[in-house]
């Protein structure tokens, strides 16, 4: 269900969304149950449009957006492909005006206040290209907790908004969910078998056999889900891309954490690493 009517749900157990004037019974209860909720059509073809060519452009190095991590597949980083063949992710594009403006839309921002209350932040952002895939499945993206990466809480006041830049199904490799499972502790993250792409983590030991759901999605549709559901992607088996922007928002009132002696600290440590190479220093202080 999808249509803005007036909804206080006061008489139902609620922990995962705030009460609002926009989400209907029927989405605040699916969101508690299962962590995720769709919401048709909210982002515009125009938008959709304008942030895919400032990825080319990003791509072709035309735009060098400060502070952004392009990230490029380990075997085609060293080949003389077109930019777009070879870059499966823009990171942290925060100082990139044209693509930050879909972390201020306000259709979007809409809906993030139903999980987040009125002062939000845009925490974390990405342009994902999932590029054609081979048969070593290295732009697959194991089952994860986001909050895997985040080291703030509380995770109830935490969203990410995923919207599909085109069509997004099984075969081009759509998000995956397992339903219910933002109700579970953070898991123990590391590199799947296999996994050559850096901090494509997923979750040790996950039960193979866990119910799952594909979120079939078309153009401009938009998934918010919950920090703790278990989700990844699979394979793109098709000759294009399957583009997507996102942004986790929090709540202001979240705070920072020590992830010291914690299933996170592994992450920390290897996000160090990625710091200390990327910006030649010896030392980094995270504060």
């Amino acid at each position: 269900p999808c249509s803005a009517q007036w909804c206080s749900c006061s008489s139902l157990s609620l922990s995962y969304t705030l009460d609002n004037s926009l989400l209907t019974t029927a989405q605040r209860q699916f969101y508690e149950e299962n962590g995720y909720l769709v919401i048709r059509k909210l982002v515009s073809d125009e938008d959709i449009e304008r942030f895919r060519k400032e990825f080319i452009r990003i791509c072709n190095k035309e735009v060098k957006p400060l502070g952004a991590m392009i990230m490029k597949d380990q075997v085609l980083r060293s080949q003389a492909a077109a930019s777009e063949k070879a870059v499966n992710k823009v990171q942290d594009f925060q100082e990139d005006e044209e693509l930050f403006r879909y972390c201020t839309l306000p259709q979007v921002l809409k809906y993030v206040q139903c999980f987040t209350g009125p002062n939000i932040m845009a925490m974390h952002t990405m342009l994902i290209n999932k590029l054609p895939d081979s048969d070593m499945q290295t732009f697959r993206h194991p089952m994860h907790q986001d909050l895997h990466y985040f080291p703030f809480r509380p995770a109830e006041r935490i969203v990410c908004a995923w919207t599909a830049m085109e069509r997004a199904h099984r075969d081009n490799g759509c998000l995956v969910v397992l339903p219910g499972t933002h109700t579970e502790p953070l898991k123990p993250h590391g590199y799947p078998k296999g996994q050559r792409n850096k901090l494509f983590h997923g979750i040790l030991d996950l039960d193979e056999n866990s119910p799952s759901v594909h979120v079939v999605m078309e153009k401009g549709d938009t998934v918010f889900f919950h920090p703790l559901l278990i989700h990844g992607s699979g394979v793109n088996k098709t000759s294009g891309f399957r583009k997507s922007i996102s942004c986790h928002f929090a709540s202001s009132e979240c705070h920072y954490i020590d992830v010291k002696n914690t299933v996170q600290e592994n992450i920390e440590k290897e996000v160090v690493e990625q710091a200390r190479a990327r910006y030649n220093v010896t030392s980094v202080d995270l504060k």
